[in-house]
Order: C-alpha cells, then structure tokens, then sequence
C-alpha cells in the first residue's frame, strides 16, 4: 500500500497539540520517521536527544493550530 506521507505528517503534526506543555514544547511520542519528516520541514525542533519532548517552531505551531481545527473541530 502506498502511504500519503505528507498526510500523515499534518494528522501527526495536529495531534501533537495534545501534548503541549510550557507554551511551544510538545511530547515526542508518535512515530519517529514522521517526527524526523516534521524536523526535515522545520515544524519541529530536532527530535532526536534525550528530551522527551520537541519546540514547535513558529510556523509548525501555527500550521499545527489549523489543522487541528481543520481535522478536528465540531461546527456547530
């Protein structure tokens, strides 16, 4: 099966939000090759280390926040 990468980035990437802590820190804990695919983008800071969490940079924080709502919001 051929896998939408990018796809799979922008639901990582908005799920990532549930982990935020201290204002732009998230929790890493969702697979490696999308969190090294977010760093490639620079939505991520390096996730490779021994934190257990990653920085959003300013566009990645923005970008997470839309999709968020994009993917996972109720109009009501």
């Amino acid at each position: 099966m051929n896998l939408d990468t990018d796809r799979i980035d922008d639901c990582v990437l908005a799920l990532l939000l549930l982990g935020r802590h201290d204002g732009d820190r998230v929790w890493k804990s969702f697979d490696w090759g999308a969190m090294d695919r977010l760093h490639k983008k620079g939505l991520i800071s390096d996730p490779v280390g021994r934190a257990k969490s990653v920085v959003l940079t300013d566009e990645g924080l923005h970008k997470a926040e839309q999709l968020f709502r994009d993917l996972f919001a109720i109009s009501t």
